[in-house]
């Protein structure tokens, strides 16, 4: 069994600026113009569609290395009722088979040196791994709703980040990402310290700061997110077998996500056109069961493109001479 780190998320405990709409598209405009009536004019704003690990770490990093931006989460979903969430939280090597392997290398790289400062940090006691509270701290915005075109985001953004894992099927028409169903049971038995996982990674037991997750399935295409009985079973019956003491375990809680999976993580720049109005798009999702091994990595990666566009968007088009 080789050497793992686990790093559970949480959400940080700084009041956040969470907004819920209904509004429609043609209203949006006008909704957002009291998040941005006192920002400067040259401020680039900057949507980032989805709250899941990659999303929030992708906001994260703009504010950080994008100078003069005001970042919008914006998604249907937010924690506890991500993907990310029912996720273990489990810092293993995961590999795509479009992707280099130097270049995943280094997304794994730069999240490990980031979550391991964290676990030495002095808040690492208290909720793990946070991942919200650096956007609270630089004035980013959470709206819940359901993004169904990325136009709807125009013109009340400048740029957008498509960090929207399987909703890239409609919103990017990207044929080449589907759902890998995972099942996994949250259970109180804090007795156990240490992780245990099979050698094919189907079976695993790992102890978070909260709760043991015990998992799990790998159900390829299927989209069902309500628990299933007989792989709630199955599940217990082959952990207790790698762990007797689980037989104790109390408050046993079933959780279903669908994991993103993709032949390579998509994270690119698309400019879209539409009757004569260009939109910038950054994409970065397809991440599948490795989204917490490298999403810091990615983040940075998605970051420097979004900043990419900043600059292209506030470099002035040379006239040319007749």
């Amino acid at each position: 069994m080789g050497s793992s780190f686990a790093f559970p998320l949480s959400q940080g405990t700084r009041p956040a600026r969470h907004c819920k709409t209904s509004f429609g598209a043609r209203d949006f405009g006008g909704f957002q113009d009291c998040f941005f009536r006192d920002r400067p004019m040259d401020t680039a704003r900057i949507a980032v569609v989805g709250a899941g690990v990659v999303g929030l770490s992708t906001a994260v990093c703009i504010s950080k290395l994008v100078p003069q931006c005001s970042v919008t989460i914006i998604s249907d979903k937010f924690t506890p009722d991500t993907t990310s969430d029912v996720a273990a939280g489990m810092l293993i090597p995961h590999t795509y088979p479009d992707t280099p392997i130097h270049t995943q290398k280094q997304w794994f790289r730069e999240t490990f040196n980031h979550l391991f400062a964290i676990a030495n940090s002095a808040e690492a006691g208290d909720a793990g791994v946070h991942l919200v509270s650096g956007i609270k701290g630089s004035g980013g915005w959470m709206l819940t709703r359901r993004i169904d075109d990325l136009w709807e985001l125009y013109p009340s953004f400048d740029i957008v980040v498509n960090c929207s894992g399987l909703g890239s099927r409609q919103l990017a028409g990207d044929a080449k990402i589907f759902p890998v169903r995972g099942q996994v049971l949250q259970v109180q038995a804090p007795w156990v310290e240490h992780f245990i996982r099979d050698g094919s990674g189907l079976t695993y037991i790992y102890p978070g700061t909260s709760h043991v997750t015990l998992g799990g399935t790998r159900q390829k295409g299927d989209w069902n997110l309500s628990p299933d009985a007989e792989n709630s079973r199955e599940i217990l019956s082959r952990c207790c077998a790698l762990e007797p003491s689980l037989h104790g375990a109390c408050n046993i809680r079933e959780k279903v996500g669908l994991r993103p999976y993709r032949p390579g993580v998509r994270l690119q720049t698309e400019l879209l056109a539409r009757d004569g109005r260009r939109l910038p798009v950054v994409h970065h999702y397809g991440h599948g069961s490795g989204g917490i091994s490298v999403h810091w990595g990615t983040a940075l990666e998605a970051a420097r493109l979004v900043s990419e566009c900043v600059h292209a968007l506030r470099t002035p088009i040379p006239k040319s001479k007749l």
